[in-house]
Formats: C-alpha cells, structure tokens, sequence
C-alpha cells in the first residue's frame, strides 16, 4: 500500500472573518468552528483560543491533540469509521497541516488528564509546546454522564480538525513524503535478504474512559489485527482514553507514530518493514493470554526476525507487554520493547509491575515519578480547578507563589512510549 503524504506547514495561527489558509498562516473564523463543535450535543458550550510556542500559557486539563489531515485522493476520508465511512484508507494522498493541532481541555472527564505548558519547565518535557495549538475549552451540559462527556469532546475535536483540514484540500503541499508497504508475498522478492521487522502496538483498552478505537470500534473488542502502517497516518487509530498524561497516546501522536516512521526510514536499507499489528491491553488474565497469543500467532505466520512493541499506560498493561515480549521471543523473534518507568520520585523502586528474562531489550521514556516545579505562567486555557486532583499532583500540588510542584504524570506526552517525546534511555 502507497500513500503520498503532502505537509503544508502552518506558521501561525489568527482568528479572522472567514476560515482559510493563506501564505502558511491558519485564519479561524470563531464563528464556523464553534458552528462545527456545537453539533455535539452533550455540550454546553465551546470556547476557542490559541496557545504558540514561547507563550506564557498554560492548557490544562488536556483531552486530545489532533493534527488536522484531508483525504484528497483514494478511498475512504479521515478517521474513517467515525467521522468517514469505514473505507480501508492509508492509499492515495493526504494533505496534513504541520506544526500546528487542535487540542480539547475543559472541565474533568477523570483524574488521568494532562498539562500543557508552552514556555518554561515543563515545555521542555511536552513535544506540543513546539506546535501552534487552537485550542477547544469544552463545557459539558448539566448532569451528563462522564463517558458521554468524553464521546462529546473527542467527536467535537474530530469534526473541528476535520473542518480545519479540509481548508488544505486546493492547496498544494509545501513537501511531499512517500510511503509504500508491499504485500507480503511481494515483499520477500523485494528485500529477501533483509530481516524482516514488524511493529506491535499496544492500545490502552481496559475499559470505560480508558478505550481506542480501530475504524470506530473499540480496542477492546478487537483480536489482534494486522494493518498497513499507512493506515493510521490516515486516523485508523484514535484516542478516547483519559490515562495518565505522560504516556497516553494523543490522536496525534497515532497519526505521526515515530516508531513508524523511524521503521520506514530503514525499510529496503537495513531491514523489510512487514507492517504493523493492533493489540489491546486487557484488565483479565484470560483476556490478555488470549491477546498475547494471538500476538505471538501472528508475528509467527509473517515469518519475522524482530519486533519492536510499544506500550500504552503502566501498570497493569505492563503484564500485557511481558506477556507479548516472552511469547513473541519464544516463536524466535527478537523482541525490542518501549516503556515508561515508574520507579518513584527517587527513581529507587521496581520500573514496572512485571517482568521477565526475555526482555533484555528495553527503551525507556523515562520515570514518570520524577518531580519538577512548574513556574507561574500569566495565562491558563482551561482551569485550574482540578490541579490538584490530575494523576501525579497532589494536595501540595498548588504552591503558594502559584507555581505546580507535579511529577512528570501531569504532563502530555512527558514519557510517551513510542518515542514521541525528549526523555529516554536503553
């Protein structure tokens, strides 16, 4: 499967009469965008603002990062099965709008929600403080249930990148990448003398408010699967999980997968990049061995040399990632993983709540526990509120100089485990 991905890049983002793209530069138009956001019913309200690098903001309590994307040529739209028809996409041609996103905050779906800062500390630690950001502050109707909160913030953050990125749709890219996975049969004439590789991600799926959808359904429903990776550029794979901040994987970070493209790098020079396989982490041990070996199964029948697995959450997925591990390195398949740590704030305790001798190859993202202060910054998207409440703060969390002493928990993208975010270690 080929797709040709076109970036145009974003330099900065106005709010403006009429929404358009005009010489790099987003124009928002409020009026259309909140138009867009307001067909969620669950909602209340929506409110628009921008956050841009270097500014003193801060976004919180974070839901989703999306990169707006268009389908201009092949099957199927973006987010196919939940903003599209369920069409297979990842051919054809994708227009993605760079260095900006769309990010959703509002008050608390659970405690597992994030912090951005665009300047300071913890900017250093979160790859979108680097990105214009138009941010959406979503107020939820009286007495909904939190799920139907979620399903509101995240379909409402959909529908406004999609509307953001059809603005693209006539433009021409400002660079053009390709990406190009062969069948499988075709693949082995090709390179058959480089080792075949795959790579296993794992989604977080243990249940409500912890779910990822694949073409609209959820993770936990699926056995695994086997996709093309160009498939997700497309939005295949969407978040709808309020796990902790520091390694939760925002939708965006599924469309610009850095395991992925760092594999595509390689393909065809140093190794055959077969594809990728879905797997979901389960809360039940039968459901996990049935997941793990379905897993193993499949990296089995592609006749593959090595893996790279990516782990989504901690804690309890980290039996899942074991349990993958072991059982793929049992079929003879070397077996590289990806985690986060955490290993308290004096980095002293057990990394992750499992183990085994199998997994002697590890990528760390870093220790989650680790403690920063936050300085003061001039503006908040979003609320305050709920600082104190989001996992890895604490009462002590709101100093008395208005400054956050957090661990890396609060911050989106801090320890993300596909490489997406600045800490790391093998």
């Amino acid at each position: 499967m080929k797709l040709e991905l076109g970036k145009i890049f974003i330099t900065d983002i106005v709010f403006d009469e009429a929404s358009k793209i005009e010489g790099g530069v987003l124009h928002v138009c409020k009026a259309d965008v909140e138009k867009v956001a307001m067909t969620e019913e669950k909602l209340k309200s929506v409110s628009f603002d921008i956050a841009k690098p270097g500014e003193s903001v801060r976004i919180t309590p974070v839901k989703d990062v999306i990169e707006p994307r268009v389908k201009v040529e092949g099957k199927g739209g973006v987010f196919p099965g939940v903003i599209s028809k369920v069409d297979t996409v990842g051919s054809g041609k994708t227009y993605a709008l760079k260095g900006m996103a769309v990010v959703t905050a509002g008050p608390i779906v659970g405690f597992q929600e994030g912090i951005i800062d665009m300047c300071g500390v913890g900017a250093q630690y979160t790859p979108f403080s680097k990105t214009l950001n138009l941010c959406m502050v979503c107020e939820p109707v009286d007495d909904v249930e939190k799920h139907e909160y979620e399903r509101a913030v995240r379909m409402a953050g959909l529908k406004v990148a999609t509307y953001i990125g059809e603005l693209a749709r006539e433009l021409t890219p400002d660079e053009v990448e390709t990406y190009e996975t062969p069948d499988i049969a075709e693949g082995m004439k090709l390179y058959p003398d480089l080792p075949r590789v795959a790579y296993v991600q794992m989604l977080q799926s243990q249940g409500l408010l912890h779910d990822t959808y694949v073409y609209g359904v959820d993770a936990k429903k699926i056995l695994p699967t086997i996709l093309y990776p160009t498939e997700i550029m497309d939005g295949a794979i969407i978040s709808g999980n309020c796990v902790s901040a520091c390694d939760k994987n925002p939708t965006y970070v599924h469309e610009n997968n850095r395991v992925v493209e760092a594999l595509y790098k390689q393909h065809g020079k140093t190794i055959n990049f077969v594809g990728q396989i879905v797997t979901n982490e389960n809360v039940y041990l039968a459901d996990k061995e049935r997941s793990s070996n379905q897993t193993a199964k499949l990296c089995r029948m592609l006749g593959l040399d090595g893996v790279i697995v990516s782990q989504e959450g901690f804690g309890n997925p980290d039996t899942d990632l074991i349990m993958n591990c072991k059982k793929i390195e049992a079929e003879g398949v070397k077996t590289v993983i990806i985690t986060d740590e955490y290993a308290g704030r004096d980095g002293k305790s057990q990394s992750l709540a499992d183990a085994d001798p199998a997994a002697d190859a590890v990528v760390t993202g870093g220790n989650a526990n680790q403690v920063v202060r936050l300085p003061k910054l001039d503006k908040v998207i979003g609320t305050l509120a709920y600082v104190d409440k989001i996992a890895g703060a604490s009462e002590e969390t709101l100093q008395p100089d208005g400054s956050l002493l957090v661990e890396l928990q609060v911050i989106t993208g801090a320890t993300n485990e596909t490489g997406f975010g600045t800490l790391s270690a093998r």
